[in-house]
Protein backbone atom coordinates (compact mmCIF):
# COMPACT_ATOMS: atom_id res chain seq x y z
CA UNK A 1 0.00 0.00 0.00
CA UNK A 2 2.83 2.25 0.54
CA UNK A 3 4.43 1.70 -2.56
CA UNK A 4 1.52 2.18 -4.43
CA UNK A 5 0.59 5.80 -2.61
CA UNK A 6 3.96 6.52 -3.58
CA UNK A 7 3.01 5.48 -6.87
CA UNK A 8 0.15 7.54 -7.11
CA UNK A 9 2.30 10.79 -5.88
CA UNK A 10 4.60 10.91 -8.42
CA UNK A 11 2.16 10.48 -11.38
CA UNK A 12 0.38 13.72 -9.70
CA UNK A 13 3.12 15.07 -9.27
CA UNK A 14 4.79 14.71 -12.96
CA UNK A 15 0.92 15.59 -14.22
CA UNK A 16 0.90 18.35 -12.06
CA UNK A 17 4.58 19.34 -13.13
CA UNK A 18 3.84 18.89 -16.90
CA UNK A 19 0.61 20.70 -16.91
CA UNK A 20 3.25 23.47 -15.54
CA UNK A 21 5.84 23.37 -17.64
CA UNK A 22 3.45 23.76 -20.46
CA UNK A 23 1.36 26.52 -19.33
CA UNK A 24 2.58 28.58 -16.04
CA UNK A 25 -1.34 30.15 -16.05
CA UNK A 26 -4.88 30.03 -17.38
CA UNK A 27 -4.09 33.62 -19.03
CA UNK A 28 -0.55 32.64 -20.12
CA UNK A 29 -2.74 29.67 -21.72
CA UNK A 30 -5.52 31.75 -22.91
CA UNK A 31 -2.52 34.22 -24.78
CA UNK A 32 -1.13 30.73 -26.35
CA UNK A 33 -2.89 28.34 -26.52
CA UNK A 34 -0.37 25.39 -28.55
CA UNK A 35 -2.66 23.70 -31.34
CA UNK A 36 -4.14 19.91 -31.25
CA UNK A 37 -0.93 18.57 -32.86
CA UNK A 38 2.03 19.98 -30.92
CA UNK A 39 2.83 21.35 -27.95
CA UNK A 40 5.26 23.58 -28.79
CA UNK A 41 4.75 26.68 -31.04
CA UNK A 42 8.65 25.82 -31.82
CA UNK A 43 7.02 22.56 -33.45
CA UNK A 44 7.45 21.77 -36.84
CA UNK A 45 4.01 21.46 -38.79
CA UNK A 46 2.19 17.99 -38.66
CA UNK A 47 0.69 17.06 -42.04
CA UNK A 48 -2.66 17.26 -42.72
CA UNK A 49 -5.06 14.85 -42.05
CA UNK A 50 -8.77 14.55 -42.53
CA UNK A 51 -9.66 12.92 -39.88
CA UNK A 52 -11.31 14.31 -36.00
CA UNK A 53 -12.00 12.38 -33.32
CA UNK A 54 -15.38 12.23 -31.78
CA UNK A 55 -14.99 14.25 -28.34
CA UNK A 56 -13.60 11.80 -25.26
CA UNK A 57 -15.44 12.21 -21.91
CA UNK A 58 -14.16 8.81 -20.16
CA UNK A 59 -11.92 9.04 -17.51
CA UNK A 60 -8.54 11.08 -17.16
CA UNK A 61 -5.17 9.93 -17.05
CA UNK A 62 -4.46 10.67 -13.73
CA UNK A 63 -7.93 8.23 -13.03
CA UNK A 64 -6.36 5.17 -15.21
CA UNK A 65 -3.13 5.39 -14.07
CA UNK A 66 -4.56 5.00 -10.91
CA UNK A 67 -6.51 1.85 -12.02
CA UNK A 68 -3.82 0.11 -13.35
CA UNK A 69 -1.89 0.70 -10.26
CA UNK A 70 -4.31 -0.83 -8.11
CA UNK A 71 -6.01 -3.68 -10.02
CA UNK A 72 -3.31 -4.73 -12.96
CA UNK A 73 0.01 -6.49 -13.03
CA UNK A 74 2.83 -4.21 -11.17
CA UNK A 75 4.83 -5.58 -13.95
CA UNK A 76 3.29 -3.25 -16.07
CA UNK A 77 5.14 -0.08 -17.20
CA UNK A 78 5.08 3.10 -19.39
CA UNK A 79 6.51 5.28 -21.81
CA UNK A 80 7.13 8.97 -20.93
CA UNK A 81 7.33 11.15 -17.87
CA UNK A 82 3.80 11.67 -18.14
CA UNK A 83 2.24 8.81 -19.49
CA UNK A 84 -0.24 9.17 -22.16
CA UNK A 85 -4.31 8.37 -22.57
CA UNK A 86 -4.38 7.27 -25.88
CA UNK A 87 -8.40 7.11 -26.83
CA UNK A 88 -8.56 6.94 -30.61
CA UNK A 89 -6.73 6.08 -33.79
CA UNK A 90 -7.00 6.44 -37.59
CA UNK A 91 -4.77 5.08 -39.95
CA UNK A 92 -1.01 6.43 -39.01
CA UNK A 93 -2.21 8.87 -36.13
CA UNK A 94 -3.24 8.44 -32.43
CA UNK A 95 -5.62 10.81 -30.43
CA UNK A 96 -5.33 11.39 -26.64
CA UNK A 97 -7.82 12.04 -24.23
CA UNK A 98 -7.57 15.75 -25.37
CA UNK A 99 -7.87 15.19 -28.99
CA UNK A 100 -4.27 16.12 -29.52
CA UNK A 101 -3.24 14.12 -32.66
CA UNK A 102 -0.05 12.58 -32.56
CA UNK A 103 1.89 10.55 -35.70
CA UNK A 104 2.34 6.89 -34.74
CA UNK A 105 6.07 5.47 -35.48
CA UNK A 106 5.60 2.58 -33.45
CA UNK A 107 2.65 1.10 -34.48
CA UNK A 108 1.61 -0.66 -31.22
CA UNK A 109 5.22 -2.29 -31.22
CA UNK A 110 5.48 -3.23 -34.84
CA UNK A 111 1.50 -4.45 -34.72
CA UNK A 112 -0.53 -1.96 -36.96
CA UNK A 113 0.62 -2.66 -40.79
CA UNK A 114 -3.02 -1.62 -42.47
CA UNK A 115 -3.05 1.47 -39.71
CA UNK A 116 -5.65 2.38 -37.27
CA UNK A 117 -8.80 1.18 -37.56
CA UNK A 118 -8.48 0.43 -41.01
CA UNK A 119 -12.27 0.33 -42.28
CA UNK A 120 -11.68 -2.85 -44.52
CA UNK A 121 -10.29 -4.40 -41.39
CA UNK A 122 -13.28 -3.15 -39.48
CA UNK A 123 -15.43 -4.07 -41.35
CA UNK A 124 -14.39 -7.62 -41.70
CA UNK A 125 -14.24 -8.22 -37.90
CA UNK A 126 -17.29 -6.07 -37.05
CA UNK A 127 -19.55 -8.03 -39.92
CA UNK A 128 -18.20 -11.74 -38.45
CA UNK A 129 -19.01 -10.73 -34.83
CA UNK A 130 -22.29 -10.24 -35.81
CA UNK A 131 -23.07 -13.59 -37.74
CA UNK A 132 -21.11 -15.28 -35.02
CA UNK A 133 -18.00 -14.64 -32.65
CA UNK A 134 -16.88 -18.30 -31.08
CA UNK A 135 -18.22 -22.02 -32.34
CA UNK A 136 -14.73 -24.13 -31.98
CA UNK A 137 -12.26 -25.60 -34.84
CA UNK A 138 -14.52 -29.06 -34.09
CA UNK A 139 -17.22 -27.41 -35.76
CA UNK A 140 -16.67 -26.14 -39.93
CA UNK A 141 -15.85 -22.69 -40.86
CA UNK A 142 -14.61 -20.61 -43.48
CA UNK A 143 -13.24 -17.73 -41.83
CA UNK A 144 -10.08 -20.11 -40.27
CA UNK A 145 -9.96 -22.29 -43.62
CA UNK A 146 -10.12 -19.10 -46.14
CA UNK A 147 -7.39 -17.17 -43.95
CA UNK A 148 -5.15 -20.59 -43.77
CA UNK A 149 -5.11 -20.76 -47.56
CA UNK A 150 -4.13 -17.07 -48.26
CA UNK A 151 -1.52 -17.01 -45.72
CA UNK A 152 0.18 -20.44 -47.04
CA UNK A 153 -0.30 -18.74 -50.80
CA UNK A 154 2.37 -16.63 -49.24
CA UNK A 155 4.89 -19.02 -47.93
CA UNK A 156 7.85 -20.42 -50.15
CA UNK A 157 8.15 -23.96 -50.93
CA UNK A 158 6.28 -26.29 -49.28
CA UNK A 159 5.10 -24.22 -45.84
CA UNK A 160 1.41 -24.56 -46.70
CA UNK A 161 0.10 -26.17 -43.58
CA UNK A 162 -1.12 -23.36 -40.63
CA UNK A 163 -1.96 -24.32 -36.86
CA UNK A 164 -3.45 -20.45 -35.50
CA UNK A 165 -2.68 -19.46 -32.18
CA UNK A 166 -3.09 -16.31 -29.78
CA UNK A 167 -0.13 -14.95 -29.83
CA UNK A 168 3.58 -14.74 -30.74
CA UNK A 169 4.76 -16.51 -27.96
CA UNK A 170 2.26 -18.86 -28.64
CA UNK A 171 3.18 -19.41 -31.55
CA UNK A 172 6.96 -19.82 -31.04
CA UNK A 173 6.24 -22.43 -27.97
CA UNK A 174 4.32 -24.60 -30.51
CA UNK A 175 6.81 -24.69 -33.27
CA UNK A 176 9.94 -25.50 -30.66
CA UNK A 177 7.64 -27.94 -29.64
CA UNK A 178 7.11 -29.53 -33.21
CA UNK A 179 10.85 -29.66 -33.89
CA UNK A 180 11.47 -31.48 -30.81
CA UNK A 181 9.16 -33.85 -31.61
CA UNK A 182 10.17 -34.22 -35.59
CA UNK A 183 13.47 -34.66 -34.60
CA UNK A 184 13.17 -36.34 -31.29
CA UNK A 185 15.93 -34.28 -30.13
CA UNK A 186 15.79 -31.70 -27.04
CA UNK A 187 18.69 -29.24 -27.97
CA UNK A 188 17.68 -26.00 -29.45
CA UNK A 189 19.93 -23.37 -30.64
CA UNK A 190 19.13 -19.68 -30.52
CA UNK A 191 20.41 -15.92 -30.47
CA UNK A 192 21.71 -14.35 -27.86
CA UNK A 193 20.24 -11.05 -27.66
CA UNK A 194 17.27 -12.02 -29.46
CA UNK A 195 13.78 -12.43 -28.18
CA UNK A 196 11.05 -14.84 -28.62
CA UNK A 197 8.52 -14.55 -25.97
CA UNK A 198 7.81 -15.22 -21.80
CA UNK A 199 6.48 -18.34 -21.75
CA UNK A 200 8.57 -21.30 -20.32
CA UNK A 201 10.07 -22.75 -24.03
CA UNK A 202 10.08 -19.28 -25.07
CA UNK A 203 11.81 -17.37 -22.38
CA UNK A 204 14.30 -20.88 -22.82
CA UNK A 205 15.04 -19.58 -25.95
CA UNK A 206 15.36 -15.41 -25.81
CA UNK A 207 18.68 -14.61 -24.76
CA UNK A 208 18.28 -11.03 -22.88
CA UNK A 209 18.19 -11.14 -18.81
CA UNK A 210 15.84 -8.33 -18.67
CA UNK A 211 13.38 -10.60 -19.97
CA UNK A 212 14.41 -14.07 -17.64
CA UNK A 213 12.77 -15.11 -14.66
CA UNK A 214 15.08 -17.83 -12.32
CA UNK A 215 12.51 -20.55 -13.45
CA UNK A 216 13.51 -23.98 -15.49
CA UNK A 217 14.24 -23.24 -18.77
CA UNK A 218 16.58 -26.40 -20.45
CA UNK A 219 17.82 -27.83 -23.68
CA UNK A 220 18.48 -24.31 -25.38
CA UNK A 221 22.02 -23.17 -26.64
CA UNK A 222 22.39 -19.54 -27.34
CA UNK A 223 25.14 -18.83 -30.09
CA UNK A 224 27.26 -15.42 -30.95
CA UNK A 225 24.70 -12.58 -32.08
CA UNK A 226 25.78 -12.10 -35.87
CA UNK A 227 25.27 -8.26 -34.18
CA UNK A 228 27.34 -6.15 -37.54
CA UNK A 229 27.68 -2.85 -35.37
CA UNK A 230 28.68 -3.99 -32.01
CA UNK A 231 29.45 -7.87 -32.58
CA UNK A 232 33.31 -9.45 -32.61
CA UNK A 233 33.48 -10.11 -36.59
CA UNK A 234 31.70 -6.97 -37.94
CA UNK A 235 29.52 -8.07 -40.76
CA UNK A 236 31.69 -11.32 -41.58
CA UNK A 237 28.26 -13.60 -40.98
CA UNK A 238 30.57 -17.04 -42.02
CA UNK A 239 32.91 -16.15 -39.04
CA UNK A 240 29.41 -15.94 -36.46
CA UNK A 241 28.22 -19.18 -37.75
CA UNK A 242 31.07 -20.79 -36.58
CA UNK A 243 30.13 -20.49 -33.34
CA UNK A 244 26.99 -22.87 -33.86
CA UNK A 245 29.05 -25.57 -35.03
CA UNK A 246 31.19 -25.55 -32.24
CA UNK A 247 28.23 -25.51 -30.04
CA UNK A 248 26.52 -28.51 -32.14
CA UNK A 249 30.13 -30.24 -31.96
CA UNK A 250 30.83 -29.65 -27.91
CA UNK A 251 27.81 -28.71 -26.50
CA UNK A 252 25.45 -31.73 -27.71
CA UNK A 253 25.17 -35.05 -29.36
CA UNK A 254 25.59 -33.96 -32.54
CA UNK A 255 22.00 -34.24 -32.94
CA UNK A 256 19.72 -30.73 -32.59
CA UNK A 257 16.12 -30.33 -32.43
CA UNK A 258 16.27 -27.08 -34.24
CA UNK A 259 17.63 -23.30 -34.40
CA UNK A 260 15.09 -20.22 -33.97
CA UNK A 261 16.13 -16.50 -34.87
CA UNK A 262 14.69 -13.47 -36.16
CA UNK A 263 15.62 -12.38 -39.79
CA UNK A 264 15.68 -8.76 -37.67
CA UNK A 265 15.83 -8.81 -33.76
CA UNK A 266 13.14 -6.56 -32.37
CA UNK A 267 13.12 -6.42 -29.00
CA UNK A 268 17.15 -6.71 -29.54
CA UNK A 269 17.04 -3.35 -30.54
CA UNK A 270 16.51 -3.70 -34.70
CA UNK A 271 19.64 -5.56 -35.48
CA UNK A 272 20.28 -7.12 -38.76
CA UNK A 273 21.95 -10.07 -39.23
CA UNK A 274 25.18 -10.08 -40.55
CA UNK A 275 25.36 -11.48 -44.39
CA UNK A 276 25.89 -14.92 -45.32
CA UNK A 277 25.03 -16.02 -41.77
CA UNK A 278 21.70 -17.71 -41.90
CA UNK A 279 22.50 -19.94 -45.00
CA UNK A 280 25.88 -20.93 -43.34
CA UNK A 281 23.64 -21.56 -40.09
CA UNK A 282 20.51 -23.79 -41.71
CA UNK A 283 23.25 -25.71 -43.59
CA UNK A 284 25.02 -26.59 -40.21
CA UNK A 285 21.93 -27.17 -37.87
CA UNK A 286 20.23 -29.39 -40.97
CA UNK A 287 23.27 -31.46 -40.97
CA UNK A 288 22.71 -32.19 -37.88
CA UNK A 289 18.95 -33.52 -37.91
CA UNK A 290 17.69 -29.84 -36.83
CA UNK A 291 14.67 -27.93 -38.30
CA UNK A 292 15.23 -23.80 -38.46
CA UNK A 293 12.59 -21.77 -37.34
CA UNK A 294 12.09 -18.27 -38.26
CA UNK A 295 10.42 -15.91 -36.07
CA UNK A 296 8.54 -13.66 -38.56
CA UNK A 297 6.30 -12.20 -35.23
CA UNK A 298 8.31 -8.19 -36.04
CA UNK A 299 9.94 -9.05 -39.39
CA UNK A 300 6.83 -10.69 -41.55
CA UNK A 301 3.98 -9.34 -43.37
CA UNK A 302 5.31 -6.66 -45.35
CA UNK A 303 7.09 -4.95 -42.84
CA UNK A 304 10.84 -4.97 -44.42
CA UNK A 305 9.73 -3.66 -47.78
CA UNK A 306 11.87 -5.82 -49.98
CA UNK A 307 10.22 -8.83 -49.02
CA UNK A 308 6.97 -10.29 -47.26
CA UNK A 309 8.86 -12.09 -44.74
CA UNK A 310 12.66 -10.77 -43.40
CA UNK A 311 14.12 -14.73 -43.95
CA UNK A 312 13.49 -14.27 -47.78
CA UNK A 313 15.98 -11.54 -47.85
CA UNK A 314 18.74 -13.96 -46.20
CA UNK A 315 18.45 -16.74 -49.46
CA UNK A 316 16.67 -19.36 -47.40
CA UNK A 317 13.49 -20.99 -46.97
CA UNK A 318 12.92 -22.36 -42.98
CA UNK A 319 11.14 -25.51 -42.17
CA UNK A 320 8.93 -23.84 -39.65
CA UNK A 321 8.04 -20.10 -39.81
CA UNK A 322 6.19 -18.29 -36.70
CA UNK A 323 3.96 -15.01 -36.76
CA UNK A 324 1.98 -13.02 -35.08
CA UNK A 325 1.68 -9.08 -34.60
CA UNK A 326 0.98 -8.02 -38.11
CA UNK A 327 -1.37 -10.52 -39.08
CA UNK A 328 -3.69 -9.00 -37.59
CA UNK A 329 -2.79 -4.88 -37.46
CA UNK A 330 -3.83 -5.63 -33.46
CA UNK A 331 -6.01 -8.39 -33.37
CA UNK A 332 -4.54 -11.21 -30.55
CA UNK A 333 -4.05 -14.00 -33.51
CA UNK A 334 -0.65 -15.80 -33.93
CA UNK A 335 0.04 -18.73 -36.60
CA UNK A 336 2.49 -21.53 -36.85
CA UNK A 337 3.12 -22.10 -40.85
CA UNK A 338 5.11 -25.59 -41.91
CA UNK A 339 5.09 -28.47 -44.21
CA UNK A 340 2.71 -31.24 -44.55
CA UNK A 341 5.33 -33.83 -43.27
CA UNK A 342 6.47 -31.93 -39.96
CA UNK A 343 3.04 -31.22 -39.39
CA UNK A 344 2.15 -34.99 -38.90
CA UNK A 345 3.63 -34.78 -35.34
CA UNK A 346 0.98 -32.96 -33.90
CA UNK A 347 -1.46 -36.24 -34.59
CA UNK A 348 0.60 -38.29 -32.24
CA UNK A 349 -1.72 -36.72 -28.86
CA UNK A 350 -4.60 -34.55 -29.15
CA UNK A 351 -2.86 -30.79 -29.78
CA UNK A 352 -6.00 -28.16 -29.60
CA UNK A 353 -6.59 -24.33 -29.13
CA UNK A 354 -9.51 -23.31 -27.79
CA UNK A 355 -9.27 -19.33 -29.21
CA UNK A 356 -7.11 -20.13 -32.03
CA UNK A 357 -8.63 -19.57 -35.55
CA UNK A 358 -11.12 -17.72 -33.86
CA UNK A 359 -13.71 -16.61 -37.00
CA UNK A 360 -13.67 -12.94 -35.74
CA UNK A 361 -9.55 -12.93 -35.50
CA UNK A 362 -8.73 -15.01 -38.67
CA UNK A 363 -11.62 -12.63 -40.71
CA UNK A 364 -9.79 -9.78 -39.25
CA UNK A 365 -6.55 -11.39 -40.58
CA UNK A 366 -8.02 -12.37 -43.95
CA UNK A 367 -8.64 -8.12 -44.30
CA UNK A 368 -5.29 -7.48 -43.53
CA UNK A 369 -4.16 -9.59 -46.35
CA UNK A 370 -5.97 -8.08 -48.57
CA UNK A 371 -5.70 -4.78 -47.75
CA UNK A 372 -2.17 -5.45 -48.16
CA UNK A 373 -2.34 -6.63 -51.28
CA UNK A 374 -5.21 -3.47 -52.09
CA UNK A 375 -2.89 -0.81 -51.15
CA UNK A 376 0.28 -1.84 -52.37
CA UNK A 377 1.82 -1.25 -48.79
CA UNK A 378 4.92 -3.87 -48.73
CA UNK A 379 6.28 -1.44 -51.95
CA UNK A 380 4.85 1.74 -49.61
CA UNK A 381 7.16 -0.02 -46.79
CA UNK A 382 10.37 -0.52 -49.58
CA UNK A 383 10.17 2.73 -50.64
CA UNK A 384 9.17 5.07 -48.07
CA UNK A 385 11.18 2.91 -45.64
CA UNK A 386 14.25 3.38 -47.47
CA UNK A 387 13.87 7.10 -47.86
CA UNK A 388 13.44 7.29 -44.13
CA UNK A 389 16.28 5.43 -43.18
CA UNK A 390 18.35 7.66 -45.74
CA UNK A 391 17.27 10.74 -43.84
CA UNK A 392 18.18 8.94 -40.92
CA UNK A 393 21.61 8.68 -41.77
CA UNK A 394 21.83 12.29 -42.27
CA UNK A 395 20.82 12.56 -38.72
CA UNK A 396 23.53 10.68 -37.98
CA UNK A 397 25.63 13.19 -39.62
CA UNK A 398 24.59 15.84 -37.72
CA UNK A 399 24.17 14.48 -34.54
CA UNK A 400 27.01 12.14 -33.18
CA UNK A 401 25.03 10.91 -30.65
CA UNK A 402 23.46 8.41 -33.46
CA UNK A 403 25.80 5.44 -33.22
CA UNK A 404 24.35 3.38 -35.72
CA UNK A 405 21.17 3.50 -38.23
CA UNK A 406 19.58 -0.01 -39.24
CA UNK A 407 16.77 -2.01 -40.33
CA UNK A 408 14.64 -2.07 -43.29
CA UNK A 409 11.34 -0.84 -44.74
CA UNK A 410 9.87 0.37 -41.58
CA UNK A 411 11.82 -1.95 -39.24
CA UNK A 412 14.35 0.66 -38.65
CA UNK A 413 16.46 0.94 -35.36
CA UNK A 414 18.73 4.30 -34.37
CA UNK A 415 20.96 3.65 -31.38
CA UNK A 416 22.24 6.13 -29.61
CA UNK A 417 25.78 6.36 -27.97
CA UNK A 418 27.52 8.67 -25.73
CA UNK A 419 30.72 7.81 -27.15
CA UNK A 420 30.83 6.59 -31.15
CA UNK A 421 34.21 5.02 -30.61
CA UNK A 422 33.50 3.47 -26.85
CA UNK A 423 29.66 2.87 -28.09
CA UNK A 424 28.69 3.69 -24.66
CA UNK A 425 24.31 3.81 -24.81
CA UNK A 426 23.00 6.79 -23.75
CA UNK A 427 20.31 4.93 -22.19
CA UNK A 428 19.28 8.33 -19.91
CA UNK A 429 19.37 10.78 -23.06
CA UNK A 430 17.03 8.63 -25.32
CA UNK A 431 14.24 9.66 -22.75
CA UNK A 432 15.17 13.14 -22.93
CA UNK A 433 14.52 12.63 -26.97
CA UNK A 434 11.61 10.66 -26.72
CA UNK A 435 9.94 12.95 -24.06
CA UNK A 436 10.65 16.05 -26.67
CA UNK A 437 9.81 13.93 -29.43
CA UNK A 438 6.74 13.11 -27.74
CA UNK A 439 5.41 16.99 -27.49
CA UNK A 440 6.45 17.65 -30.22
CA UNK A 441 3.72 15.52 -31.92
CA UNK A 442 5.79 12.19 -32.50
CA UNK A 443 5.80 8.82 -30.80
CA UNK A 444 8.62 6.27 -31.21
CA UNK A 445 9.69 3.39 -29.40
CA UNK A 446 12.79 2.34 -27.78
CA UNK A 447 14.38 -1.22 -27.09
CA UNK A 448 17.62 -3.13 -27.22
CA UNK A 449 19.44 -4.47 -24.65
CA UNK A 450 20.55 -1.05 -23.19
CA UNK A 451 17.27 0.55 -23.75
CA UNK A 452 19.32 2.87 -26.15
CA UNK A 453 17.44 2.29 -29.59
CA UNK A 454 14.42 4.14 -31.24
CA UNK A 455 12.83 2.07 -32.64
CA UNK A 456 10.49 3.07 -35.42
CA UNK A 457 8.24 0.73 -36.67
CA UNK A 458 5.21 2.40 -37.91
CA UNK A 459 1.75 1.70 -40.02
CA UNK A 460 2.75 0.80 -43.53
CA UNK A 461 0.71 3.65 -44.43
CA UNK A 462 3.39 6.19 -43.32
CA UNK A 463 3.90 8.73 -45.94
CA UNK A 464 6.92 10.89 -47.17
CA UNK A 465 5.48 13.98 -45.46
CA UNK A 466 5.12 11.70 -42.13
CA UNK A 467 9.06 11.18 -42.77
CA UNK A 468 9.71 14.46 -43.02
CA UNK A 469 7.63 15.55 -40.38
CA UNK A 470 9.35 12.75 -37.84
CA UNK A 471 13.01 13.68 -39.08
CA UNK A 472 12.39 17.38 -38.05
CA UNK A 473 11.27 16.38 -34.47
CA UNK A 474 13.97 14.08 -34.04
CA UNK A 475 16.38 16.67 -35.28
CA UNK A 476 14.83 19.51 -32.90
CA UNK A 477 14.80 17.00 -30.07
CA UNK A 478 17.96 15.82 -30.07
CA UNK A 479 19.37 19.35 -30.33
CA UNK A 480 18.02 20.20 -26.77
CA UNK A 481 20.46 17.58 -25.37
Amino acid sequence: MQRLASSRRLLQAALVQGRANSSLSAAAAAAAVPTPENAFAAAPKMPPFDYTPPPYDGPRAEEIFRKRTEFLSPSLFHFYDRPLNIVDGKMQYLFDEDGRRYLDAFGGIATVCCGHCHPDVVDAIVNQAKRIQHSTVLYLNHAIADFAEALSSKMPGDLKVVFFTNSGTEANELALMIARLYTGCHDIISLRNGYHGNAAGTMGATAQCNWKFNVVQTGVHHALNPDPYRGAFGSDGEKYARDVQEIIDFGTTGRVGGFISEAIQGVGGIVELAPGYLPAVYNMVRKAGGLCIADEVQAGVARTGSHFWGFESHGVIPDIVTMAKGIGNGIPIGAVVTTPEIAQVLTRRSYFNTFGGNPVSTAGGHAVLKVLEKEKLQENAFVIGSYLKERLNKLKEKHDIIGDVRGKGFLLGVELVTDRQKKTPAKVEIGHVMNHMKDMGVLVGKGGFYGNVFRVTPPLCFTKEDSDFLIDVMDIALSKL
